[in-house]
């Protein structure tokens, strides 16, 4: 399978574990990812409060790039970017007057558009659940995992109807069928205050706050996300979190392409799981060598 292949600003940045882990994974799952050349940033975050024009130019910009690279479909990891690029598209489809403005703006004429993907889509879609199990040589047997999809991968559900908005269900099918124990709860989609880390920190610890006291209660040996923001925010928060709450956690938050492509026999370090702040490695290689001795 080839594909094209949008990281965005953050993957190659903060979010460069889920960037390595989403390539090694496409390696081993013998996807061809083709990235394209010249891309910026796709206008998520300052540019889309501040311009619209702006905003819809850049995200426009990419969107002609992957274009010419004449694949049918482009991954997009990153639920920013993703969503970002997916209202572009819509917007100027919809717009004549938005569209020949844009094209002013970028000096290309844009064409219908390659199909936008997400994680999600293009591993259970895309790749197909079949396939994945067919390649795991190390089950997550044992492994009670929390899939945790953030507040922006699946809303509004208008412009990301992949899967409902409130409670998904597809990195669960995922996670599933690595053979981890998918436990249920009601903090999938609630928002963890990432996009507020510099201007209200007491509100982010709160938000940040109620996803990992939740985990913790639920007794997750991980949780699972799709959002480098999302992984930051709660993997770095837990010391202020434990603080407020007067108790300690320690709850890994790792990528859903980490745990996929350990159980498709890859190495940590190559996953980058050796780079997290709160160490996944020691419950991942107890539980692991535990199923792995049941099965001797």
């Amino acid at each position: 399978m080839k594909i094209s292949y949008y990281p965005g600003c953050s993957l190659e940045a903060t979010g460069k574990a889920y960037n390595d882990s989403t390539q090694e994974v496409c390696r081993r799952l013998g996807v061809e990812l083709t990235e394209p050349t010249d891309w910026i940033c796709c206008g998520s975050s300052p540019a889309l409060k501040m311009d619209r024009l702006l905003s819809v130019s850049l995200a426009s910009h990419n969107l002609a790039l992957i274009d010419a690279l004449g694949r049918d479909s482009v991954l997009v990891p990153c639920p920013f970017c993703y969503r970002r690029l997916l209202t572009a598209q819509q917007e100027v489809a919809s717009d004549r007057d938005l569209k020949s403005r844009v094209e002013g703006v970028i000096a290309t004429e844009l064409q219908e558009g390659s199909k936008l993907l997400n994680i999600l889509e293009f591993i259970r879609d895309e790749v197909g659940l079949d396939f994945i199990k067919s390649l795991v040589t190390q089950p997550l047997t044992g492994l009670k995992v929390l899939p945790y999809y953030g507040c922006y991968l699946t809303k509004p559900s208008q412009v990301s109807h992949f899967d409902d908005a409130e409670n998904p269900t597809s990195m669960d099918q995922v996670l599933e069928a690595l053979g981890a124990e998918v436990l249920d709860w009601d903090f999938k989609t609630e928002c963890c205050g990432s996009g507020l880390a510099l201007s209200k920190t007491d509100k982010v610890v709160e938000l940040s706050g109620r996803v990992i006291r939740e985990a913790a209660y639920r007794g997750a040996d991980v949780l699972v996300v799709v959002c480098q923001l999302c992984q930051a925010n709660l993997d770095l928060r837990q010391t202020e979190i434990s603080q407020a709450s007067g108790t300690n956690y320690e709850i890994p938050v790792v990528y859903l392409t980490q745990l996929l492509g350990l159980a498709l026999g890859l190495a940590p370090e190559r996953l980058g799981l050796t780079h997290l702040l709160v160490d996944p490695m020691p419950v991942l290689r107890k539980k692991l060598e535990t199923e792995a001795k049941k099965s001797a």
